[in-house]
């Protein structure tokens, strides 16, 4: 969904890169991404929405970078090339490049750029956002809907096509490999999660109980709750457990999409109580204890009362609850009732990504 789970590789014309996914898992030591390896300019830079009108000039660098994706869709069986665009394209044109038909899903944050997707015969996935946002994050949530929409299925390959550098030129292809996690999910279950926590903040919120899982905090385990929508029925459904260290604060001083509002959370994410998270991603309330019955509840044994906490509020309410075990840093996300997705953070190796040197050649002598 986020939540795919996957590795990539990218290739631009500045080099081949490890691309940063999320929730990347531990592979095979023969297909481990070296840490501290260079994470390219533009995955890491966030996108400004600068509509480029000048259509696509199918150019020979165009149909170099092109001819490149459809070499790696065959070679690699992959399902789909995603083709991210940030410009109007003659999708008739595009399609005739394929020669063999490969399933191109056009994909763009602006809706104008993908008319004419429907008389070429390509599916399409508009990606709905005002913020700016880094290039894989984009890439995520293309995926996300293609798998929503049954476009993708969980499991499968995708090359993707972008650019990375220039909005007004592809540059970059990126081998995307959806992992283990997005397995279990199919688009009717992620559609149905959506009606209830929009995608993007449920990204945030795994995102972040992932680090906490994994990190802990001053060398110590922690546990922690989130629970995600229906916010004023859960916060009906429970009590202060204690002091709330959210509480005062203006909406925005609290929302999570603000990094050191994350960082403020894992530091407190040790205190006894759970977190309400509205769909929006602001943090309504913390240190509250969840007042919900357990005795519809079954669950594995081992499991201690932050997860049975979790998993009855998640079947009283129409909310989402995420839970960070102390003991492991498993991570649960309990929906009516029952564990949906399970990530193991302990093992998962964290990654180093030091900022994008590039040294451009020198002049020649002539």
């Amino acid at each position: 969904m986020e939540l795919p789970v996957f590795t990539a590789t990218t290739f631009t014309s500045c080099g081949v890169f490890p691309l940063p996914g999320m929730f990347i898992d531990a592979p095979p030591e023969n297909e481990r991404l070296p840490l501290s390896a260079p994470a390219p300019y533009s995955l890491i830079r966030k996108r400004k929405y600068v509509n480029v009108t000048e259509p696509l000039k199918f150019t020979e660098k165009f149909k170099a970078i092109f001819d490149h994706a459809l070499q790696l869709y065959k070679s690699m069986e992959a399902s789909a090339i995603l083709l991210l665009t940030e410009m109007p394209i003659d999708w008739l044109r595009l399609k005739k490049l394929t020669n063999e038909g490969a399933n191109i899903i056009a994909t763009s944050f602006n809706r104008d750029f993908l008319q004419g997707t429907e008389e070429a015969g390509l599916p399409s996935v508009f990606i709905s956002t005002d913020e700016e946002l880094p290039v894989y994050d984009i890439l995520t949530q293309a995926i996300l809907r293609a798998v929503a929409d049954d476009l993708l299925m969980p499991g499968s390959r995708v090359v993707a096509v972008y650019s990375g550098f220039d909005p007004g030129h592809f540059d970059s292809v990126s081998l995307i490999n959806l992992g283990e996690h997005l397995d279990r999910l199919s688009g009717r279950d992620l559609r149905q999660l959506e009606t209830k926590v929009p995608l993007k903040t449920l990204k945030i919120v795994v995102d972040l109980a992932v680090e906490i899982g994994r990190e802990g905090r001053e060398g110590k385990s922690v546990g922690s709750l989130f629970v995600i929508g229906d916010t004023r029925k859960v916060l009906m459904q429970s009590k202060p457990a204690g002091f709330d260290p959210v509480r005062g604060y203006h909406r925005k001083e609290r929302n999570l999409n603000d990094p050191r509002v994350r960082e403020g959370i894992k530091e407190i994410a040790q205190l006894d109580g759970a977190f309400i998270i509205a769909p929006d991603g602001t943090c309504e309330a913390a240190c509250r204890y969840l007042d919900t019955s357990t005795a519809t509840i079954t669950l594995s044994k081992g499991l201690g009362a932050r997860h049975w906490a979790g998993a009855a509020v998640s079947r009283m309410t129409d909310a989402l609850a995420i839970v960070v075990s102390q003991s492991s840093g498993t991570v649960r996300i309990f929906q009516n009732g029952e564990v949906i997705l399970r990530i193991e953070s302990r093992h998962r190796r964290p990654m180093v990504w030091r900022e994008f040197d590039y040294d451009p050649p020198a002049p020649s002598a002539d």
